[in-house]
């Protein structure tokens, strides 16, 4: 259990550390964070695919609208049209603006929330495919944008600022994804729990020959009477050898 631990520890550090660089490594860097580990080439090779997940390259820049369906490139495709227009200022506005946003400036920080959009967007193609739609990534990217603004201190460089609004998109985004992957497991947990009360209905109504009760289920002792009843309500009593 220590060394999956630590493996996937070592998972963790790579993804940041890829960040550093524009979500890129070289397959020396992989192999080396790993080289404790002895892996095979097959090992690698899944490592190398996890990495491309979270939109990381190994060895050539990753593909960052290979996880989009073709709904999702349409609706990307529209959108930075539309945005397009937003993101036309040189640096010297931005730079400006940055400052402004910084020290509290209202007009600026509803200027800079637009200034990012675009970057909001590049961001969320990072986090596709991971079971949350691209729309719903790059909306809780925008939310995370417009809070963070007000968050600026007036001390920070351009460059400061925008590091630190990234960093809330990427961890809004991140904690989107783990929400619903937490989610997604719930519901597969419970599905599962209610396919089971069903089967064992259904296995019970065959040796009776007619659909069975939830105290007849219940005396088999394999569910409680109250787990029973909970999975007829989630199913929407639709567990057919129930009555």
């Amino acid at each position: 259990m220590e060394k999956e631990a630590l493996f996937a520890a070592k998972l963790a550090e790579l993804k940041e550390f890829a960040k550093t660089q524009d979500n890129l490594l070289t397959k020396e860097q992989v192999e080396g964070a790993f080289a404790d580990f002895d892996l095979t080439e097959d090992k690698l090779s899944m490592v190398h695919a996890y990495l491309q997940r979270y939109g990381i390259g190994v060895g050539a820049p990753f593909d960052i609208e290979a996880n989009l369906s073709v709904a999702e490139k349409d609706y990307l495709k529209l959108y930075l049209e539309e945005i397009a227009v937003f993101a036309e200022v040189d640096d010297t506005e931005r730079t400006v603006v940055f400052q402004a946003a910084a020290s509290g400036e209202a007009s600026a920080q509803e200027r800079l929330i637009t200034l990012m959009l675009p970057k909001v967007a590049d961001m969320a193609r990072l986090y596709a495919g991971q079971g949350v739609l691209l729309e719903d990534l790059i909306g809780e990217g925008n939310a995370a944008v417009t809070a963070g603004v007000k968050m600026l201190k007036p001390a920070q460089d351009t460059d400061g600022a925008e590091a630190s609004l990234a960093k809330q998109i990427m961890e809004a985004m991140e904690s989107l994804v783990a929400e619903n992957a937490a989610e997604s497991k719930k519901e597969g947990r419970i599905a599962k729990r209610v396919n089971k009360v069903a089967d064992a209905a259904r296995e019970l109504a065959k040796d009776y020959g007619r659909k069975v009760t939830i105290e007849e289920l219940a005396a088999e002792g394999r569910f409680s009477a109250k787990a029973i009843e909970e999975a007829v309500r989630i199913s929407g009593g639709k567990i057919e050898d129930l009555t």
